[in-house]
């Protein structure tokens, strides 16, 4: 099983991009991991939240293949503590799909379309993050999982 994470908008901060960097250099020992971003639409301004989130919603259903499972970090989602979340993780990777796509939306969130087309949502936390950085607790969080799952010291229980 290979782990994308598809992301709208391109990540501004030099050190959430040098903290990604870093984790997903590490997941390479570990798992297929990809990252991706969706390039912000233009003119964007001149459209309302709902035409932002049809346009988003769509990019983000043509990056999806037959054989994929999409989840949505999103707010309402289903919350985990660490060491769940790597069990939840070993789960996904014994049910024979090809590919976990984890997605995070653009400021509005995501269409209808994609909340249709998923298949779970995952919630890091009851607070709200900027989008940005949840890209690189993400990274982090899939990171945790995978030294879990092969008994390695960086969790602490």
């Amino acid at each position: 099983m290979k782990i994308l994470l598809l992301v709208i908008g391109k990540t501004d901060e030099k050190y959430l991009i040098e903290g990604m960097n870093k984790y997903r250099n590490r997941l390479k020992h570990y798992i297929g991991f990809e990252y991706e971003e969706i390039p912000d639409i233009k003119n964007r301004k001149s459209l309302s939240e709902d035409q932002q989130k049809k346009i988003e919603g769509d990019l983000i259903i043509s990056k999806v293949k037959t054989g994929d499972k999409l989840v949505l970090l999103d707010d309402k989602g289903k919350e985990f503590t660490s060491l769940a979340f790597s069990k939840h993780l070993q789960q996904q990777m014994n049910s024979g799909i090809k590919r976990l796509v984890f997605v995070v939306g653009g400021p509005y969130g995501f269409d209808s379309s994609v909340y249709a087309k998923a298949q779970g949502k995952l919630s890091l936390s009851k607070m709200t993050f900027s989008h940005q950085m949840i890209r690189l607790f993400m990274v982090e969080q899939v990171y945790r999982a995978m030294t879990i799952l092969k008994n390695e010291p960086y969790h602490h229980e």
